[in-house]
């Protein structure tokens, strides 16, 4: 189950990080993308990004 939660933890933090750095501005990848420069995307990485934070925590503490 530990297992479980780090590499959903792990997969939604760097999501998040790229979702925040995407809607900023930061990250220009892809080209195409919807979610360059919006504002509205650095919100929802860190409400993911949090997330992912939260499981990793939750998967520490179940050792």
């Amino acid at each position: 189950m530990t297992l479980i939660l780090r590499i959903f933890g792990i997969a939604a933090l760097l999501m998040g990080l790229l979702w925040m750095g995407q809607g900023a501005g930061l990250i220009m990848w892809p080209a195409s993308s919807f979610m360059l420069a919006q504002k509205v995307w650095i919100l929802w990485g860190g409400v993911l990004a949090l997330a992912g934070s939260g499981l990793l925590f939750l998967a520490q503490r179940r050792k």
